[in-house]
């Protein structure tokens, strides 16, 4: 058995930091990378590159090939799509099959980056944990649908197949290197930017990435087999976070609070013009449903097992905020 961590999801957001952690810890890096993918997260970084595919079941096994880690990241992470089944094929068949050729090639220890998305809620807005019951009928989005799915599928290999998988949930992640944007990078960005006259009300938990992926490492070196870890910050309504926006920027923070009732006309026509455009709708259905409820999580069970220790809000606003600006005059 090599000494290799195999790393998906490596040019994205999240796993970009997650490789600059495992890197920074001295893990020898194997990323696996789609042959059109976007290189910018990785430029400088020391790791082998093995091109290949979710849904390219032979391009796995070569992945996982003498590895004794795998830190399964890669995800498709959007809130509307055009063809939900392709976003299903991916984030559910393509981590069910990752796991078994990881499995297959004997990978000691993996970690399994979910999400707070498959998670559930409390009816009170008060900060749910890993204990929350989920009402799988009253998840909201494919998105959040896939995630849930293929939390459940590891879950269940790790149950029934031995599967030596630890899972993490990261919350809302902002800060550096947030390339496409994710849509709560957009909104940061379109906030420093003044481009935010008006917002919708809610709450969600904001953690700085650099944190996330350290929580990642953290599970990896003491997380239990089959458990779950939340990997979040502070819980924040919309308000206090553009607030928070509005002091590192020096702009003065949106007043205008949207009904989300008035904006379900504008959601059908965005939708409405996204599919003949092929554009990606300003705002969706599943936006403001999502919007109804506050997104709030305890990262307790983290803290006290792992070790994680999440830094203010603040500063990931800071950081965000000067990688998006950096990007801006680039």
């Amino acid at each position: 058995m090599g000494d290799i961590t195999l790393l998906t999801g490596a040019t994205g957001f999240v796993g970009s930091a997650v490789a600059r952690a495992l890197i920074a810890r001295g893990h020898r890096l194997r990323v696996l990378v789609r042959a059109a993918s976007d290189r910018r997260n990785l430029a400088g970084l020391d790791c082998e590159e093995v091109i290949g595919d979710l849904a390219d079941s032979a391009s796995l096994a070569r992945a996982v090939a003498g590895c004794r880690f795998l830190v399964h990241v890669a995800a498709d992470y959007r809130i509307w799509v055009p063809d939900p089944a392709a976003m299903l094929l991916a984030n559910v068949a393509g981590t069910e099959a990752l796991m078994r050729a990881a499995a297959a090639a004997g990978v000691e220890r993996i970690v399994y980056c979910s999400s707070v998305a498959a998670l559930g809620l409390t009816g009170d807005g008060s900060p749910a944990d890993e204990m929350t019951p989920v009402a799988p009928a009253a998840i909201v989005g494919v998105y959040k649908r896939s995630k849930y799915e293929a939390e459940q599928a590891v879950r269940r290999m790790v149950r029934t197949e031995g599967l030596q998988a630890v899972i993490v949930n990261p919350a809302a992640p902002i800060g550096p290197r947030d390339i496409k944007p994710t849509p709560t990078g957009r909104m940061i960005a379109d906030a420093a930017a003044g481009r935010m006259p008006a917002y919708i009300e809610t709450g969600l938990c904001v953690v700085h990435v650099d944190d996330v992926a350290e929580g990642h490492v953290l599970a990896l070196e003491r997380g239990r087999i089959g458990e779950g870890y939340i990997l979040g910050g502070e819980n924040l309504t919309l308000g206090a976070l553009l607030g928070l926006v509005a002091e590192v920027t020096g702009r003065r923070a949106p007043k205008v609070k949207l009904p989300i009732a008035a904006l379900w006309p504008v959601a059908l026509a965005c939708e409405g013009l996204a599919r003949v455009a092929g554009i990606e709708p300003l705002v969706t259905r599943d936006h403001l449903r999502m919007a109804r409820k506050l997104m709030f999580f305890s990262s307790a069970k983290a803290i006290a097992e792992l070790g994680f220790r999440p830094r203010p809000a603040r500063d990931a606003v800071a950081d965000a905020v000067a990688w998006f600006r950096g990007q801006a005059a680039a």
